[in-house]
């Protein structure tokens, strides 16, 4: 049971987190994000919970490419199959059906880096776990 509010908790975290930035920077969201934003968020969390010890450098790639691929899913389900056409980067360089640029996955690059650490700070203060600790480029000695 605990580890299910856990993750609820995280899931609304990132759902809450990710619909409020697209209210601030784009004046409006819709609900289908605030589930696109928890998921993206328990990914975040899951990979640092897969493996502590991994340089925050490589947790933020592999949460970008994570948050760009659920972004992309969400895009075509929502936007190409349904219609509801919430969001479109066809003007952006290097989009891929409109849906993903490479210019917003460098913004989940480093949005990453608050995810991690909001992750770790909740399971830390809220849960119990271990007391989060960083190291950006490799592992420090001693680590496994």
């Amino acid at each position: 049971m605990k580890k299910i509010i856990k993750y609820l908790t995280l899931f609304l975290t990132g759902g809450v987190f990710y619909y409020s930035l697209e209210v601030i920077f784009r004046g409006y969201s819709f609900p289908a994000m605030a589930v696109c934003g928890g998921l993206c968020f328990v990914i975040c969390g899951v990979i640092n919970e897969r493996s502590r010890c991994m340089p925050l450098i490589l947790q933020q790639l592999i949460a970008a490419s994570g948050i760009t691929a659920i972004e992309f899913i969400f895009g075509l389900t929502l936007n190409v199959w349904l219609g509801l056409n919430m969001w479109d980067y066809s003007n952006m360089p290097g989009n891929i059906l409109g849906q993903i640029c490479p210019e917003f996955t460098l913004l989940w690059f480093f949005l990453s880096a608050i995810g991690i650490f909001l992750d770790d700070l909740i399971r830390w203060l809220l849960f119990g776990e271990e007391k989060p600790h960083y190291h950006l480029f490799r592992k420090r000695k001693g680590d496994k």
